[in-house]
């Protein structure tokens, strides 16, 4: 039997490619975030799809129908707390990913009936992913990816020097809430690949890596979006072969790409 018998499965294919489109949207997405030191937004947003997902559950709704929606809102609430009511960014993340967190583990409590569907979703299940969720991940993939290159110049002015972009005329107050809109859309699509609990790992790992061997900031977003598609493609594989959490094993192939890479920038 061949090595790849398992690329007949139609469960694996869909997984490649919807693994793929979120591969590359968390590393390009995610190095702007790494720049911005805005890193934990991934986190505390993970934390909040999971009581949105939790809700969906809770009513019978189909959950990245609830989560997109009630993510992105707290994504603009979390913007909104750090700019009117003078607090540091990290202090709104936590505020609001902390009412995420409380709100699924109320709805958990309440009812047990889908407490094993939303454990699939705390820790990731890439390979159950379903055609409608294909269709939802790659579709929503390229909007944000198209949105990211019509408006890169304005990202890279407001990423590099905020001040200066704004007295250039970059509308940076509406490129911040495009930013934590987007961040919003792709946390939910990283749920399915890797969970809940390790969505942060999937936007930062990938970043941090490729700024370890990238001369400049073109060649770090194509040395991410290859670090971030062969980590996903390779944790697919090799959860397949070992009968392992996919989403546990594509983080730890990251982690693995970076300590790599560091100590051979170390040694250099």
């Amino acid at each position: 039997m061949s090595w790849f018998y398992f690329l007949n499965y139609q469960f694996v294919e869909r997984a490649y490619l919807a693994g793929s489109f979120i591969a590359v949207l968390c590393a390009v997405l995610g190095l702007f975030l790494v720049l911005r030191k805005l890193s934990l937004i991934g986190d505390g947003l993970s934390h909040v799809s999971f009581g949105a997902i939790a809700l969906g559950l809770f009513f019978g709704m189909y959950p990245f129908y609830v989560a997109l929606p009630v993510t992105v809102l707290a994504s603009f609430l979390i913007l909104k707390l750090a700019e009117k009511a003078k607090m540091y960014g990290d202090a709104a993340i936590g505020i609001v990913s902390s009412m995420g967190v409380a709100l699924g583990v109320i709805l958990a409590s309440l009812s047990r009936g889908f407490n094993v569907d939303l454990f699939s979703y705390l820790f990731g299940n890439i390979l159950a992913i379903s055609n409608q969720e294909v269709y939802l991940s790659v579709g929503l993939s390229v909007l944000v990816l198209a949105a990211i290159v019509f408006l890169y110049n304005d990202f890279f002015s407001a990423t590099f020097d905020e001040e200066y972009a704004r007295i250039s005329g970059v509308r940076t107050d509406l490129i911040n809430l495009a930013l934590v809109f987007m961040t919003a859309i792709t946390v939910v699509l990283a749920v399915k690949v890797v969970g809940v609990m390790l969505v942060s790992a999937l936007l930062i790992l990938p970043a941090v890596t490729a700024l370890q061997i990238a001369r400049g900031f073109k060649e770090a977003i194509a040395a991410a979006a290859i670090i971030s598609v062969f980590s996903v493609l390779a944790g697919i594989t090799f959860s397949f072969y070992g009968d392992l959490p996919a989403g546990a094993t594509i983080v730890l192939i990251n982690f693995a790409i970076f300590i790599l890479f560091f100590l051979l920038r170390r040694r250099k």
